[in-house]
């Protein structure tokens, strides 16, 4: 997923209210917007993960077998030090990259 190449701090980062309030007037609406769009790159995420693991899957698993798959243990500690979605999603609402619009309009980029 490309949203997850960029640089996106690994930790919480204090925002101003008035970074996040601009583009859409009000703040709610602004954290709902960011909600519905962790929430697409969290599913995203869990896809990816899922057919990458999927290829480890096995009928007849045991503890030797668990233990000893180096491969599946990496791209798990991978996808457990990304960025979490919503920091992604904050970014790029904060950057520009989300697409909304208000219901009865025809669109509102930001």
């Amino acid at each position: 997923m490309e949203a997850t190449k960029r640089t996106v701090p690994g930790n919480t980062v204090t925002r101003k209210l008035i970074d996040l309030d601009t583009p859409t007037g009000n703040i709610y609406e602004s954290v709902a917007i960011i909600s519905k769009r962790a929430n697409q790159i969290s599913a995203a995420i869990k896809q990816e993960l899922g057919r990458k693991l999927e290829e480890f899957s096995t009928t007849t698993d045991s503890l030797e077998e668990t233990f000893e798959n180096r491969e599946q243990i990496e791209i798990s500690r991978y996808y457990e030090r990304m960025p979490k979605p919503t920091l992604i999603a904050t970014e790029e609402f904060l950057n520009g990259e989300v697409y909304f619009r208000e219901p009865g309009q025809q669109g509102a980029e930001s």
